[in-house]
This record gives structure tokens, C-alpha cells and sequence, in this order.
């Protein structure tokens, strides 16, 4: 039994909680509950875990032989214990603040004990030394994954394709001893990505010393999640994985555009996606007072807390929106301050349809603090931008065309040509050693748009090399052509439609008008056909009276 598998089959216990009032929305957060516990029982059995986080009489083996009414009440009373660290008579059972944070305010909206009884039979059927080959990190991400794409809200809001973070975190390359930092970590895709990444280049962290490997496990990583729910989901997720934190876990609960963020250390790397959209109460809710450029654009404060939290030297990649590429006043102000204090080398433009809202635009952005020659530089960093256009002409990406790996693969050939830790770095300090070319997904049969060519035409540049994917742009061609804006793209869409080759007004205007009267002739016509041909009289006239005679 695979892990996609097993999620089908936990997806489906969907069905069986639907008739105790359960929705989809509610359904993840009920089956967490009790699937941490169980998973924290099988890493505990096949010696993943060596101690057991879970205090006696709140484990797995406390559940599995119950029924009836009494299994509820013991549950109910787990729950309980968990978010307390106290039993029914106050007295403690544990003193562990990351398993009351994972279990704060946990309850259970069973009513039915056949209910809970069939979701713990379920739950012990499953093939747990098969799911263990893979990871049961990676299974309880696949859940996660399940509700973000069969839901339009909730999970979906927050989780980013398992492709993209894994293709982030390579072009990124994480080395031992740096620390990551997540300011908007949703449910820690990005932390556990880098994680598992360094594992597999120290043998799952044997090759470290012991100082090395605790450094790992328990400071390396740090994110910053708002809403306590999704916190929770993070929490468990690097659990799972094998990673503690600081005595609040590797997720913090709190604002990072609030003082949270504002008291973060600086960071070697920063992976983020952070949430789409205007902040609720405006600039109110955002509450930084070290922020530069005040704004109730959340994409525009995340950013500049990203950029100002970098160590010199530091590293960056970030989904951000279109608008954060071309929005006037404080946009424009932001993205000269990140294109001075900060070498934005790259901008990877991601197809639509990725995401779980319909026809979202977005892109990645790739910088370091300092320049390409010294990290300590703070003004004038940025020297040439390199953009991959992986959006022009791609498929409409959805369930039945997923995003994945290899969609990505080209661009991160050219991002870094030598595959070779040393050479990546490299290439981010060093972009001469880049080529501009990459021409995957029929690029060469592309048209460019109508600015493209008359800009291309100025400039006499190569033909072929303009129908290619990947360019790059000098700061000052940016400046002086752009105003600073980096929505930067040549290739045209086949479903675009250029406004230069677009008739005159007047001719379009007649042309809706004519389809008009089409239509309005056809409405007639069915009116008649359905007998109400009185009242098909009185609206010709009221139309007569208004445009004329419409025959």
C-alpha cells in the first residue's frame, strides 16, 4: 500500500463523518487529532522516536481497545489532558508546551462512538510498516495536500505544490549550520523541505557531529504562523519529520508583520509564500514600526521584512503575486529598495492555475543581501535580473494537468548549469556564468508581443535568442524602460489579444451592437414560441421607444 494510498483511504473516512455533522472544512483538523497519536506510536514502535512524547494514558494503546460510549469520554478526556498537561482532577500529566500547543483547544465534534470506533479500526488497518518506507511526515503531508486540492478554502490557502518548494529549496541549497527562517509558514512545507534536503547530503544527519545535529533539530529552523489552527497542522508536520525546535517548536504562533517579526533574529536563508491579499484593517494590522515603507499591502510588508531580515550574504526565495511586480507609489518605492539593498538576480514567472484560486499570477523572487561582489554592499546591488518565463503559453494547470517536477527542471538548469552545491552558490554570486537561451515547452514557436518586438527592434537583438525563455536585464534597462517595474515579459500568449492590432472603436462598438439586436431578435422569437407573445409586444415597444425600431 503506497502513501497516496493510504491518504485516499483516510480521505474517505470523510464520508463516514459526514453523518455526524462533520464537513470537509472540519474534517482534517478531527483526523490530526487522532492520527498524531497514532503516528507518534508507530515512530515510537519502529524506534523513530525514541522517547515518547505523549504522556501514559494519553497514547495510542489508551484508545485502540475501547468501544461504545466509554471510548468518547476517554477520548474526550485525552484531548483534555493534551491541551492542559493536567488531568480531570488537575493534576499534571505532562509539562511538555509543544505538545499543549499542538492540543490547544482541541475538541472532538464526534457525537457518535460507532464513529470514533470505525476511524481507530480504519486507522489500525492500515499497512503502517509499508507507510514507514516512505515517511509518515510525507503521508501526513499528503493529507494536506488532498484537503488544499479538494478544497477552495481553508488548507488551500496556505499550502504551496510540493514541486515548487522542493524546486526553491534546491536552487537555494541550504548548507549545515545556516538558519532558515519561514515568516509565514502555513503548515512548514518550506522548513520541512529544507530539512529533509540537508538530510539527504549528511545520511538523515549521521555524518554530523553531535553539536551539528542538535543544532539542527532544534535551532536551524524557525517559522511564524498567525492562525492557531494552521499552527498546529505545522507543528505535527515537523514532528513528524524529526524536528523539535526551540520549547515552543519549530512554529511560533504569532504576527510576523507584528512584533513577532519585528524580534526575529536575522536569518541565512528565508522561504516563504505568504498570503494573498490586503491586510484586514489596513495598515492598522500591520503593526511593524521598523518597516520603512508603511502599507496595507501584506505581499509589500512581507517582503520588506524578508529583505531586512537577511543576514549579509544572506539568501532568499519568495512566491510573491503580479501585482508586487508592477504596483505604483509605495511598490515602486519597495522594490528600488530590494533591487539597492539586495542582488535580485532571478524572477521565475510561474504558470496560472498552480494555486487554489483560479487564474492567480505569481512569481518567485530570488535575491541576496549585498551584491554579487561584497556582502556588506547596501546600495546599488542589484547589477542584471534573469527572468524565466515558465507562463506564456503553458497548459491550464489543474487536477487534470498537474504542476510537478518536471516542469521546473528546466529552469533549474539554467539557474545554475553545474548541478554542484559549489557552483550553484556560485552562480547566484556570480551570474556571468550564466547563459541567456532555454527554449523547453515549444518556446521558439512563440510569438512576442507587440511591445516586445517594437522594443526588440530598437535594439537589433538576436532573433532566436528573443523566442527563448530565459533573458536577462540590465538595472538601468529596467529603469529607464520599465520605471522600475519587474513585470517583465516578451513572449505573447496565444490567447492574448495585442490592443495595437485591435480595431477602432467605433467598429468594435458596432459590432456589440449588432450582436444585440442578434440576440434580442432570437428572445423574440423563443418568447413567441412559448406562447407570450403579448408580452413579447410590450417589451419591442418599450426597446422601440428607447433605440428605434428593432426588427
Amino acid at each position: 500500500m503506497t502513501n497516496n494510498d493510504i491518504v485516499q483511504k483516510l480521505w474517505n473516512l470523510c464520508d463516514v463523518l459526514r453523518d455526524d455533522g462533520i464537513n470537509y472544512s472540519d474534517y482534517v483538523t478531527e483526523l490530526v487529532l487522532l492520527l498524531f497519536i497514532k503516528m507518534v506510536h508507530e515512530n515510537t514502535e519502529a524506534g523513530t522516536l525514541k522517547n515518547h512524547p505523549l504522556p501514559p494514558g494519553c497514547r495510542w494503546t489508551d484508545l485502540n481497545e475501547k468501544s461504545g460510549i466509554n471510548l468518547l469520554n476517554d477520548y474526550k478526556r485525552i484531548l483534555l489532558s493534551l491541551s492542559t498537561g493536567k488531568d480531570n482532577d488537575g493534576k499534571p500529566v505532562h509539562e511538555d508546551p509543544l505538545i499543549s500547543a499542538i492540543y490547544a483547544d482541541a475538541q472532538t465534534r464526534l457525537r457518535e462512538p460507532r464513529h470514533l470506533e470505525q476511524m481507530i479500526k480504519t486507522l489500525d488497518q492500515i499497512d503502517w510498516f509499508s507507510a514507514q518506507k516512505d515517511g509518515l511526515g510525507d503521508l501526513y503531508e499528503g493529507l494536506l495536500e488532498k484537503n488544499a486540492n479538494e478544497t477552495k478554502s481553508g488548507a488551500g490557502q496556505y499550502f504551496t505544490p510540493r514541486a515548487l518548494i522542493d524546486s526553491m529549496v534546491r536552487c537555494i541549497r541550504p548548507q549545515i549550520g545556516e538558519t532558515i527562517q519561514d515568516p509565514a509558514a502555513g503548515t512548514a512545507g518550506f522548513l520541512v523541505s529544507a530539512d529533509q534536503y540537508m538530510r539527504t547530503q549528511t545520511d538523515d544527519y549521521l555524518d554530523l557531529s553531535a553539536k551539528d545535529a542538535k543544532f539542527q533539530k532544534n535551532k536551524a529552523f524557525i517559522g511564524v504562523e498567525l492562525v492557531p489552527s494552521t499552527r498546529r497542522l505545522a507543528l505535527m508536520n515537523c514532528l513528524l519529520h524529526g524536528m523539535e525546535g526551540d520549547e515552543d517548536g519549530v512554529v511560533h504562533l504569532g504576527n510576523a508583520l507584528g512584533q513577532v517579526g519585528q524580534g526575529l533574529e536575522k536569518a541565512d536563508i528565508i522561504l516563504a509564500n505568504p498570503p494573498f491579499g490586503t491586510a484586514k484593517g489596513g495598515e492598522a494590522s500591520i503593526t511593524r514600526d521598523d518597516l520603512t515603507y508603511k502599507t496595507s499591502n501584506k505581499q509589500l510588508a512581507f517582503l520588506q521584512h524578508i529583505y531586512r531580515n537577511l543576514k549579509p550574504g544572506g539568501r532568499a526565495a519568495v512566491v510573491l503575486p503580479d501585482n508586487v511586480l508592477f504596483e505604483a507609489g509605495v511598490g515602486t518605492e519597495v522594490r528600488r529598495d530590494l533591487m539597492n539593498k539586495c542582488n535580485l538576480h532571478t524572477i521565475l514567472r510561474l504558470p496560472t492555475g498552480i494555486f487554489y484560486a483560479q487564474g492567480v499570477k505569481t512569481n518567485v523572487l530570488f535575491f541576496t543581501k549585498g551584491s554579487a561582489k561584497d556582502k556588506l554592499q547596501e546600495e546599488n546591488c542589484t547589477e542584471n535580473v534573469w527572468v524565466y518565463d515558465l507562463r506564456t503559453n503553458m497548459p491550464s494547470f489543474g487536477k487534470r494537468t498537474p504542476f510537478g517536477e518536471q516542469h521546473l527542471k528546466p529552469f533549474e538548469a539554467v539557474y545554475a548549469p553545474d548541478d554542484s552545491v559549489g557552483a550553484c552558490l556560485q552562480a547566484i554570486t556570480h551570474p556571468s556564468n550564466r547563459t541567456e537561451g532555454e527554449y523547453s515547452f515549444n518556446a521558439e514557436e512563440i510569438d512576442l508581443s507587440a511591445d516586445a518586438k517594437k522594443a526588440e527592434e530598437n535594439q537589433d537583438a538576436d532573433e532566436q535568442l528573443i523566442k527563448s525563455r530565459w533573458r536577462c536585464f540590465t538595472r538601468e534597462w529596467i529603469a529607464d524602460h520599465k520605471s522600475d517595474s519587474l513585470d517583465i515579459a516578451w513572449l505573447k500568449d496565444s490567447d492574448s489579444v495585442d490592443a495595437a492590432n485591435l480595431p477602432e472603436p467605433e467598429v468594435l462598438a458596432g459590432e456589440a451592437m449588432g450582436e444585440l439586436v442578434q440576440a434580442l431578435g432570437e428572445l423574440d422569437g423563443l418568447m413567441r414560441e412559448l406562447g407570450a407573445g403579448e408580452k413579447a409586444d410590450v417589451q419591442k415597444s418599450l426597446i422601440g421607444e428607447m433605440f428605434g425600431d428593432v426588427q
